[in-house]
């Protein structure tokens, strides 16, 4: 007997791209894949409170979060230093998606309740967020390299390489600098090839070419987006900053920090900062 033309044909079961011929362990494709089983097994609390495997997890969600960001930015970097400025706003503006979701984090830390945060907080002892060197790599690529945080971490860059190579890397900010040159702009040559282990001071020509950009958005629109984005993105890390400042003063009122630092006065002080600070000065001119 023939066998019927659309049984010879009839395709098989669709695999997962990423399955291989035998899972790991058995486990489901999608959990061998992004090892999840493996993520989870981080999470190790060390009380009973179930808040503390939330702070936990969250604090995980955090630091992946920095890093998606962080990816974001090195990619916007690459194609601001190579002209291509759409290319860059777009890495830019997936980076405040990824932003926006940072900040609904501190949502679930927020319901924790202060008596809840101090069933654990004592076993944190020296632990603090501070230390994340995700985050600091993050700073680092928009450019805060406050010589007294770098004294801070030098122990730690053998560690990190990824640290080490963003405090010898150009900023993003310091690429859309040159890029303004590139543009035009009269910049000095001292500024463009500044020390870039340094965090950059804010500068009246700096602010001027932006200026400029302001008052020609029609005639420089991909100029104009470029402003934007990095002002969208300053803006978002200006936000998460300040929620971090609300968070923590609903959880702790003023007691000191962890890791050392002096809480809501520490907090304080670094929510007055400001990347890109001559994207923020140029409104007043306009």
């Amino acid at each position: 007997m023939r066998e019927h033309p659309a049984a010879a044909s009839t395709p098989a079961p669709a695999r997962c791209p990423f399955g291989g011929d035998t899972e790991r362990d058995g486990a489901a494709p999608y959990v061998s894949y992004a090892r999840m089983d493996e993520l989870h097994e981080l999470a190790r609390p060390r009380t009973d409170s179930p808040r503390e495997l939330t702070f936990i997890l969250i604090s995980h969600v955090k630091e992946i979060l920095f890093r998606a960001i962080h990816v974001e930015l090195d990619q916007a970097r690459t194609a601001i230093r190579q002209d291509r400025i759409s290319v860059a706003c777009g890495h830019l503006e997936r980076a405040t998606r990824s932003q926006q979701a940072l900040l609904a984090s501190w949502e679930v830390l927020s319901a924790m309740a202060p008596d809840e945060f101090l069933e654990f907080r004592e076993i944190l002892g020296e632990a603090s967020g501070t230390q994340s060197f995700m985050y600091r790599v993050l700073e680092f690529a928009m450019g805060n390299k406050d010589p007294d945080t770098v004294r801070a971490w030098k122990a730690d860059m053998e560690r990190y390489p990824m640290l080490r190579a963003e405090l010898a890397a150009p900023s993003i900010y310091d690429e859309a600098i040159r890029y303004l040159a590139r543009q035009g702009a009269k910049l000095p040559a001292d500024l463009l090839e500044r020390d870039v282990t340094r965090r950059h001071e804010p500068h009246p020509l700096v602010e001027q070419a932006w200026l400029e950009v302001y008052r020609d958005p029609a005639g420089r629109p991909l100029d104009h987006r470029l402003a934007e984005a990095l002002s969208d993105v300053s803006f978002r890390f200006s936000v998460w900053r300040s929620t971090h400042l609300l968070v923590v003063e609903r959880m702790l009122g003023s007691k000191s920090g962890t890791g050392g630092t002096t809480g809501l006065a520490w907090l304080r002080t670094i929510n007055e900062h400001r990347f890109f600070p001559e994207l923020w000065s140029t409104r007043t001119l306009l």
